[in-house]
C-alpha cells in the first residue's frame, strides 16, 4: 500500500527561489511536450511512416536539445523536467483509458510543483535533502516507515510543501474497536449522520468565510493587473482559500479516523456528486461538504485496519425504506426529515432511517459475499427480485 505524508517545508530565500525556478522548469518541460504529442500525433495521421508519440522519446527529444535551446533547465535537478514528461505520458493513458479528461497546459500559480524520484532525494530528521539546493528544514519528521518511492514538491498559497509517498507493504494499524457495522449518511445540512444516531456536522468552512473570501475577490479584481498590489492581494486571497481547504480536510480526517476506528464494517452510498452539483441552489453547499474526499479517505484507513468499505447502489432509495419493516414509500419530498411509517407506525428521522438501510446493505452484501443468500434488499440491489418484487430503480 502506498501512503502519502505532506509535510510543509521551511525554506529560505534562497531555497524558495530554487524551488520555483524547478517548479517552472517542470511546467515548461511539460507544456513543451504537450504541444510535441499534438503535432507528433497530427503528423502520424497524415504520414502513417512516422512513429507515434510517447514520452520515452519526448524525454530523449529533450535531453537533446536543452543544452542549446533551454540552458538555463540545467540549474535545476534534472528530475524536474524528465518526471514532468513521464506525468503527461501517464496523463495520455489514463485519456486512452477512458478515466481522465484530454491533457491540459500547466499554469503558473496553480501547477507550481515538480517530482522526484527515490534516488534523487533523503530524508532526514526534518530536513530533505534535494538535488543541487541540499537540506531543507521540514516542520515534522516523516511518520510512515518502509520504501520511499517519491517526492512531490507544490507550492500552495505562499508555503511550500513536500509530499512523500511511502511503500508501507502489510503494515496495518489496530483493528476497529468492534467488529460491528455502521450506515454513514451523507447531507447537506450535517454532514454525515451514522446508523448508532451520531451526527457530524462538519466546518462548513466555505460558508463560514464566504463573506471574507468575497471581500478580497473584490479587492483583487479592483487592483491594477500587473502592479504589485495586485499581487500582494492575490496572495492574501490564495492564503484564504488554502485556510478553508485545510479546514475541510481536517475534519474530514476527523471524522473518517473517528468511524474507522470503531467499526469494521461500513455501508455508504454511491453518490453521482457531479449530477448532484448541477442543482444550482446546493452546489455550493455540496462542494463544500467534501463527498469524494471522505469516501477516499475511509476506504484507504478501513483497508489499512483490516475493514472494508461497501458502496450501496446509487439508486437504491435509503430514505424512503422503514427500517423496522421495509415498507417503501412512494414519495418522500427532500423537505421531509421526519416521517410516520404507514406499515408499523414507526416514526422516523430521515438521516437516521437512511444510514440504518445502509448498514443493513453492508451486512448483507458481506453475508452474501462470504456465501450467504442475503436478504431481500440485497437481492434487490442486485437486480435478484422474487416473485411479486419490483426492481428498485428510483433515487433515494
Amino acid at each position: 500500500m502506498y501512503l502519502a505524508h505532506r509535510i510543509r517545508l521551511d525554506p529560505n530565500n534562497v531555497q524558495a527561489t530554487y524551488l520555483a525556478r524547478a517548479a517552472g522548469t517542470a511546467r515548461f518541460a511539460y507544456n513543451w511536450a504537450l504541444v510535441e504529442w499534438r503535432r507528433q500525433y497530427e503528423a502520424s495521421k497524415v504520414d502513417p511512416a512516422v512513429d507515434k508519440p510517447n514520452e520515452a522519446a519526448l524525454r530523449c527529444q529533450l535531453n537533446a536539445i536543452k543544452r542549446k535551446q533551454f540552458p538555463w533547465m540545467l540549474e535545476v535537478t534534472k528530475n524536474a523536467p524528465q518526471m514532468a514528461i513521464m506525468q503527461l505520458g501517464r496523463a495520455f493513458e489514463n485519456f486512452f483509458k477512458g478515466r481522465t479528461r484530454y491533457p491540459t497546459f500547466r499554469r503558473k500559480g496553480r501547477d507550481d510543483r515538480f517530482t522526484l524520484s527515490n534516488d534523487q532525494f533523503r530524508v532526514g530528521e526534518k530536513r530533505i535533502r534535494i538535488p543541487i539546493l541540499g537540506w531543507v528544514r521540514m516542520h515534522e519528521s516523516l511518520r510512515f516507515f518502509g520504501r520511499i518511492v517519491s517526492a512531490s514538491i507544490s507550492q500552495i498559497a505562499d508555503h511550500w510543501y513536500a509530499s512523500i509517498t511511502v511503500d508501507i507493504k502489510d503494515q496495518l494499524q489496530p483493528p476497529a474497536e468492534t467488529q460491528g457495522a455502521v450506515g454513514v449518511d451523507l447531507g447537506v445540512s450535517a454532514l454525515a449522520t451514522l446508523s448508532t444516531g451520531d451526527v457530524f456536522n462538519g466546518p462548513k468552512a466555505l460558508r463560514t468565510l464566504l463573506a471574507q473570501l468575497q471581500h478580497l475577490s473584490r479587492e483583487v479584481s479592483r487592483k491594477v493587473k500587473g502592479s504589485r498590489n495586485r499581487a500582494k492581494a492575490k496572495a492574501r486571497l490564495a492564503r484564504l482559500y488554502a485556510r478553508i481547504a485545510d479546514m475541510r480536510r481536517n475534519s474530514l480526517h476527523q471524522l473518517s479516523a473517528y468511524i474507522t476506528g470503531h467499526f469494521h464494517t461500513i455501508g455508504i452510498e454511491d453518490l453521482n456528486v457531479k449530477g448532484m452539483l448541477a442543482n444550482h441552489c446546493l452546489a455550493r453547499a455540496i462542494a463544500d461538504m467534501g463527498f469524494g474526499e471522505l469516501r477516499r479517505q475511509l476506504e484507504y484507513k478501513a483497508a489499512r485496519r483490516g475493514g472494508q468499505v461497501v458502496v450501496v447502489d446509487r439508486w437504491y432509495p435509503s430514505s424512503k425504506i422503514c427500517s423496522c419493516c421495509e415498507h417503501r414509500m412512494d414519495v418522500l419530498p427532500l423537505a421531509v426529515r421526519h416521517w410516520r411509517c404507514p406499515g408499523c407506525g414507526t416514526l422516523h428521522d430521515r438521516d437516521v432511517n437512511a444510514a440504518i438501510n445502509l448498514r443493513n446493505m453492508a451486512v448483507s452484501s458481506t453475508a452474501s459475499a462470504c456465501g450467504g443468500a442475503g436478504t431481500g434488499l440485497a437481492r434487490q440491489v442486485r437486480g435478484e427480485t422474487g416473485p411479486g418484487e419490483a426492481g428498485i430503480q428510483q433515487p433515494s
